[in-house]
């Protein structure tokens, strides 16, 4: 990679950055563009250079950070899938948290009516969450892992209404309700139950 390539790359980090932090303080309506340069020091037209719209930003900080976890997991030899989707979940949340609420309230909105989710909004979220947690089940049983007839898509909605369920409450309360906390309870006392009988024996370790 040339330097110039390199410093393009960090430039991009530095607006992605700057977008993250300012939804910390502010709400998605909140936020513009002419903030978003002037907190990372570069000018509006290079912000236009690698986004269109302060939407594209809110994305790229969604699809990045959660491609980042499924990458991690995939290097994760010596976990089980119990272990694997307890680190999952974890991470998962961790993120909603660090992040903010205002990010977590963009993104339910977007997805608690997609046909009507106003265009600045991440329609697809749901279904991108939908596909990963999909795609470690199934990586399961291409593993040997899981029987063959594991029911994948009643699990996956199952356990995805739960994540969902525990960033909406935690809008609704305002930060008084701790996902990750719940996300905790949740891998400790349901989620061996849910997944044990689909389980091949001989490769379970618990």
């Amino acid at each position: 990679m040339s330097a110039r390539q390199e410093n393009a790359l960090k430039t991009r980090q530095k607006i992605l950055d700057a977008a993250a932090m300012l939804m910390t303080k502010n709400e998605f309506d909140e936020l513009n563009i002419d903030e978003i340069t002037r907190t990372c020091g570069v000018a509006k037209g290079t912000f236009y250079t690698y986004f269109k719209h302060k939407n594209d930003v809110i994305f790229e900080i969604c699809r990045s950070l959660f491609a980042q976890i499924e990458a991690h997991m995939r290097e994760m030899k010596d976990k089980n899938i119990i272990e694997r989707l307890a680190y999952y979940f974890d991470s998962f949340m961790n993120e909603i948290e660090r992040h903010g609420i205002n990010i977590c309230r963009v993104w339910i909105k977007g997805v608690i009516d997609p046909n009507k989710a106003p265009k600045n909004y991440d329609s697809k979220k749901w279904q991108y969450d939908v596909d990963m947690l999909r795609n470690i089940l199934n990586t399961a049983i291409q593993h040997k892992e899981l029987k063959e007839d594991t029911p994948i898509e009643l699990l996956t909605h199952l356990i995805i209404s739960q994540l969902y369920g525990m960033m909406t409450c935690w809008c609704m309360s305002d930060c008084k309700f701790e996902p990750r906390e719940w996300t905790h309870k949740f891998t400790e006392i349901q989620l061996k139950p849910i997944l044990e009988k689909y389980i091949i024996e001989k490769e379970n370790k618990l």
